[in-house]
């Protein structure tokens, strides 16, 4: 299998080989609007129609490499963050319209979370550590966590681990994630380092870590521990989803790190969970195909799922999910491809789903709108 960093510089050339003019509400690399059509996709009671052309951004003002992660904040506006050097942050109104962005600090911009302290807006952004330069090249940095307000000003950063004594000289730090629990306390997922949770109090000062690998109890190993979702679907017991992507399952945990379960998604590497109502709901980054034991960095084959407390009841640009003897059957994405690599869904009040992709040709985010 190729290394994450052999594939990345794969695939970063490849992407900056093509020259884009500037258009609007388009796919960024052809030049040209997708096509959208009259497909319904997902099951059940969660079905869509898909809008491949609701992001309207420019390549040559707010050029795209990859849309990672999508909050809406207190406004009603959409936040993104992603990873092209000239911006980190783009701000969309629910038509799609660019109203602001802002950034250029977080190179390896990844994970982006929306905290509401005192009845005002913070973000969390997750820079990975992996980067572009201006030649195309793929180089490594210390990743960083920062709180900042809503226009980018930094409140506190939280750097690498070692500068602490919790982890050792050498040791990478590539942090994907951020979750913040009920009482301000900050966990960070070092999903393409050590794959350990690192919690901190609400002023960043370190308290605990757990997971990583060669546990003497397996339920604590984390492999990708891509993402952390603060689960308060149960209020007056709120547990942390923690993404263990390359083993195909959440593992939930308490908020001081005890494993509670683990729940299997068989074949999908999901993102983050993010939770609506009763609902989770995940980009799937990759499936491993019919036939097939292992998945290909290079092919497309994401799309998103959502679930009904444990059961996967929908996956929009996928097959429809079976269960049989109670376990749930591999899923795969549908023959024409509607979704690349899905790695971030953010809902609305209406239940529509902004899909952002990884990998998928500099396109601006999707819209999934509930029918």
């Amino acid at each position: 299998m190729k290394t994450r960093r052999n594939f990345l510089k794969t695939t970063a050339v490849a992407s900056l080989a093509t020259v884009a003019t500037p258009t609007f509400g388009a796919n960024i690399i052809t030049g040209k609007k997708e096509r959208n059509d009259d497909t319904i996709y997902g099951h059940g009671d969660y079905k869509y129609k898909l809008d491949k052309n609701w992001g309207k951004v420019s390549s040559a003002r707010t050029p795209l490499l990859n849309c990672h992660e999508m909050v809406m904040d207190s406004k009603g506006r959409l936040i993104m963050l992603g990873d092209n050097p000239k911006n980190n942050i783009l701000i969309f109104d629910k038509s799609g319209k660019l109203l602001d962005y802002w950034g250029t600090a977080y190179p390896g911009g990844h994970g982006l979370t929306l905290s509401k302290e005192g009845g005002e807006d913070f973000l969390y952004l997750t820079d990975s550590g992996w980067y572009l330069n201006r030649r195309g090249e793929l180089l490594q940095h210390n990743g960083r966590v920062s709180k900042t307000t809503l226009d980018g000003k930094v409140v506190f950063d939280i750097g690498h681990p070692q500068t602490i004594g919790v982890y050792e000289v050498g040791d990478h730090f590539c942090p994907t994630e951020v979750a913040v629990g009920p009482n301000g306390d900050i966990y960070v997922a070092d999903g393409y380092g050590k794959d350990y949770i690192l919690q901190y109090d609400a002023k960043g000062q370190f308290i605990r870590k757990w997971g990583g690998h060669d546990n003497e109890d397996k339920n604590y190993n984390l492999h990708n521990a891509h993402g952390v979702t603060v689960d308060y679907r149960d209020k007056n017991n709120p547990v942390l989803i923690c993404s263990s992507r390359a083993e195909n399952v959440y593992k939930f945990f308490t908020l001081d790190g005890k494993y509670i379960r683990t729940l299997h998604l068989t074949n999908m590497y999901a993102c983050r969970a993010v939770i609506d109502d009763n609902n989770l709901y995940a980009g799937v980054c990759w499936s491993i195909p019919k036939g097939e034991t292992k998945f290909d960095w290079l092919a497309h084959t994401g799309f998103v799922t959502v679930l009904e407390g444990d059961k996967v009841v929908s996956n929009p640009g996928g097959t429809a999910p079976e269960y049989k003897n109670g376990k749930l059957l591999p899923s795969y994405q549908l023959a024409h491809k509607p979704i690349w690599h899905g790695h971030d869904v953010c809902v609305d009040e209406d239940k529509n789903l902004y899909v952002c992709q990884w990998n998928a040709g500099h396109s601006a985010p999707y819209k999934l709108e509930r029918v």
